[in-house]
Parts: C-alpha cells; sequence; structure tokens
C-alpha cells in the first residue's frame, strides 16, 4: 500500500474528501498557512510597524533562497512576480525577431503560454505553428520535428496541462539551439511535483505559478531567466525592479542587474511567507521521492480504472507520460458529467478536453485510489 508522503491532518479537507486536483487549485498544508496567518497577524495588519522599506525590499530574499534550491540555480537568476502570465505576456517584445519568423507552440497547452504570441501575430510579420498533443506520438518528437530555419521562439510547458504528457525540454533545447531560436518553458504542472533542474537546461525563461504543486496561495509566482535575458529591459517597468525601489526618482528609469528587475510592484507578501515554507517542505521530501510516489500511484490508478472502462491518454510507464497528472477517456461515459458525480460523492477532481483529468499529490494515498475505483463501480452500472 502506498502511504502518504505528508501529514494529512495538516489538510483539513482530507477528513471527509478525496482530493485528486492538485493540478488545479492545489491545497495548502497547515505549515504554509500557520506561516501566512504568522504574517498577517504580526506584520501586515500593523503596517510599517514591523517593516520598513528595508525589509520590503529584502522580503523575497527567503523566497528567492528556496527557489534557486528548487531549481537548481542561483537565486540572482530568480524573478518573483504576481503571476506567471505577468511575464509571458512580456515575451513577444522582450524577444526580437526576424520578419516572418515561426512561433512553435502546442495546440491544446495553457493559453498563458500561447496567447500573447497570438494577439502579437495581428501586429507583427510572425506566425504562430501549433503541434498536437496525440496519445499514439511522442509530443517531444512532434516538436522537434516541426523545428525548422525559421522558427523564432518556441513556447511551451513541460507537463501538459490537460494531458498530463510530459514534454523532454532538454531535447528541445539543444534542437532550439541549432536554429537560433528562443526557448520559454511553463513549469507549472512540473515544479513541485518532479525535477526542475534548471542549471543544466538552456532555455531562456522558465516560469511557475505558485498555487499548484508548489503547494502556495496565488498572487505570487516565479521564474528562471537566463544571462541573456537578464540584458534585456522589462517591456512593463514597475518601481519594484530597480536596484533601489525607494529611490523614488519619478524623472527616470533603472533597473536591477538580477531578476529582481522583472518584479514590478508591491505584491501579496502573506503570499511569500506560504510559498517559502510549502517549498521547504518539498525540498525535505526530495523531489525523486515526490516523483516516485506519485508513479506508483499512478500505476495502480490506471490499472483500476481499465476495469470501469477508463484510458489512460498515455502508458503509465511511457517515457510520454507525467507521473502525477492522469487523463482518462471512457468510449461511452461523458468526463464533464462524471466528475459532477463524482464531486457529488466528495471526490474531487476535473474535466480537461472531455477526459478526466487525476492529479495525484504527496499527501494522496492508496485508499484516495481505492475510493475513486468505487465511485466508478458505482457509476459503472448507470
Amino acid at each position: 500500500m502506498t502511504s502518504s508522503l505528508l501529514d494529512r491532518s495538516q489538510y483539513p479537507c482530507l477528513r471527509d474528501s478525496v482530493y485528486l486536483n492538485q493540478a488545479s487549485l492545489g491545497l495548502i498544508g497547515q505549515p504554509a498557512v500557520a506561516a501566512m496567518h504568522s504574517f498577517l497577524e504580526n506584520v501586515a495588519r500593523h503596517g510599517n510597524l514591523y517593516m520598513s522599506d528595508c525589509d520590503e525590499i529584502n522580503y523575497g530574499h527567503a523566497l528567492r533562497g528556496v527557489a534557486g534550491r528548487l531549481f537548481h540555480n542561483d537565486p540572482s537568476r530568480i524573478a518573483i512576480l504576481a503571476g506567471a502570465s505577468e511575464l509571458l505576456g512580456q515575451f513577444p517584445l522582450l524577444f526580437r525577431l526576424k520578419p516572418n519568423a515561426t512561433i512553435l507552440a502546442v495546440s491544446s497547452d495553457f493559453p498563458a503560454v500561447t496567447r500573447p504570441w497570438i494577439h502579437q501575430s495581428y501586429f507583427e510579420k510572425i506566425r504562430v505553428r501549433f503541434v498536437d498533443d496525440l496519445p499514439d506520438r511522442d509530443l517531444t518528437d512532434a516538436i522537434i520535428n516541426a523545428i525548422d530555419e525559421t522558427t523564432g521562439v518556441i513556447a511551451v510547458s513541460s507537463v501538459q496541462y490537460a494531458t498530463g504528457t510530459l514534454v523532454d525540454v532538454s531535447r528541445v533545447a539543444r534542437s532550439a539551439q541549432k536554429v537560433g531560436s528562443f526557448l520559454i518553458v511553463d513549469a507549472t504542472q512540473a515544479a513541485g511535483a518532479m525535477l526542475v533542474d534548471t542549471s543544466t537546461l538552456e532555455a531562456d525563461a522558465v516560469v511557475t505559478s505558485g498555487y499548484k504543486w508548489l503547494g502556495g496561495h496565488g498572487g505570487v509566482a516565479l521564474a528562471v531567466v537566463s544571462e541573456s535575458l537578464l540584458k534585456q529591459l522589462p517591456i512593463l517597468p514597475g518601481w519594484m525592479g530597480a536596484p533601489d525601489p525607494f529611490d523614488l526618482d519619478a524623472k527616470s528609469v533603472s533597473f536591477a542587474s538580477d531578476a529582481r528587475r522583472f518584479t514590478q510592484s508591491t505584491m501579496s507578501y502573506v503570499s511569500f511567507a506560504g510559498l517559502t515554507v510549502s517549498i521547504e517542505q518539498l525540498l525535505s521530501l526530495g523531489e525523486y521521492r515526490i516523483e516516485a510516489h506519485a508513479r506508483q500511484l499512478a500505476a495502480m490508478l490506471v490499472d483500476g480504472a481499465r476495469e470501469y472502462g477508463w484510458e489512460p491518454f498515455h502508458d503509465v510507464h511511457g517515457v510520454a507520460a507525467s507521473p502525477h497528472i492522469i487523463s482518462l477517456g471512457h468510449g461511452r461515459k461523458r468526463a464533464r458529467e462524471t466528475v459532477e458525480k463524482l464531486r457529488d460523492q466528495r471526490i474531487i477532481c476535473s474535466a480537461r478536453g472531455e477526459r478526466i483529468r487525476i492529479s495525484l499529490a504527496p499527501y494522496n494515498d492508496a485508499s484516495d485510489v481505492t475510493k475513486l475505483f468505487q465511485a466508478l463501480a458505482g457509476l459503472q452500472s448507470e
């Protein structure tokens, strides 16, 4: 029996619910909640009494430190954002492309990755070319095969949110380098659930939200930016991205030399507090242990779901399958209706692309998967 890696009592809803939905709005553990409550009670509600201007500037230091460990990179390369879209939306203007350049993306990727480029194509001579994520082929191969001399940017999520398809971004990066293409990676559905080592990944930026697998609350996101990107001036300059933000000269603009230049303004500092603690907790578990735990539950899940007619998008043991997001389809049953019926039984998952999406987190255990089976068995006769 596969046990939880975390104390399930830290997640009150698990007392009477099965939560298989970390890929959407993730659960927040008690240590992170306690850190947020402490910040609100002891600092935030008192204004500047316990947080000076200098304290505010340096408040992100601890978060950048743990994020550097998470991404295996120097904290100076870590940008703190209010949301992943805050930086994803700037990329079309940050990267100077040749006329008629092609932007390579996945047709079913998360819209925050693709929409900035589609919008830019209305005003600039660039073309967005889409590759389809299909169950009978390797998406990494499809992306690499679509790269040619016109490819200016490859923008892709390392784990596809709807299907759990895993993209080998290291292979994509090597192919991108051959044609001089920029590479943007959204690791929102990977960071915290599996290893994301940016020290060896030649990507221009790796961006992630903080409220899913990282176990934080909304209002904060992270990015690892390349040395070349650090030479670019942010398209949306904010007051907090200056070398000394409280040097409030309204007649000039300057930027910090490190990734702090992409931080725009005052943010949800309470979310900083929670995310710092939740990442520390994940690091204490270890990326490989978290991934192995999910793979054990995924194998159990897929084998059992097949008995009730639910087939996975990928072979759970295949190279294209992520360990923690399982997409299940049925020949006769509609995913959205099934998800609603499961919710009535307090089993929480999502419907994505006419399939059930199950996301497996460190707090899940074999009993959660067994309860899902029991519910599917009850729905089988309907």
